[in-house]
């Protein structure tokens, strides 16, 4: 049977719903490498305010959970719902994306999601304070490491400036 649409798929990776997970991760990557995500399940009260309010803080992608499409993910959300959810780390999450690995610290102190002004301090650590790293040694998986404890996530540089 021909195609009634033909087109050329290397062109078209980053807008087409691929099902091979190595396509899948290819797309994330050439979409996302060099950008932030915040991957949340609804924000509390002023905070997403807060966090437009702070420096570079429209910069970053959100991603709602609860919005998300789970029959038929784009390739963001299905890295979402494969590697970031299984982590069971507490929401929001703030992950950076290189070239081909995720650093991801999770948002919360107490219960509760951290003043939005903090991110700045956790991305300057973000490289030796993560809670895990998510490295693809493989065309179609990422590898988790986990790094620091779930219950730590004081910036250690802002606790620094208070001795």
């Amino acid at each position: 049977m021909l195609d009634a649409y033909p087109h050329d798929d290397a062109n078209m990776p980053l807008f087409r719903r691929q099902r091979d997970p190595a396509a899948r991760l290819d797309a994330f990557f050439a979409r996302f490498a060099g950008k932030h995500l915040i991957v949340h399940g609804g924000f509390a009260d002023n905070w997403l305010e807060e966090l437009l309010a702070q420096a570079g803080g429209a910069g970053y992608f959100r991603l709602d959970l609860r919005q998300m499409d789970r029959r038929r993910p784009a390739p963001v959300e299905w890295v979402v719902q494969t590697f970031l959810e299984p982590l069971d780390l507490p929401l929001p999450l703030f992950v950076e994306v290189r070239e081909a690995d995720l650093l991801v610290r999770h948002l919360t102190r107490g219960g509760q999601a951290v003043h939005p002004s903090e991110i700045l301090w956790f991305l300057d650590e973000l490289e030796t304070r993560h809670h895990a790293r998510l490295t693809r040694h493989a065309p179609d998986t990422l590898e988790t490491t986990r790094g620091i404890p779930v219950e730590d996530n004081e910036p250690e540089a802002m606790l620094g400036g208070l001795q």
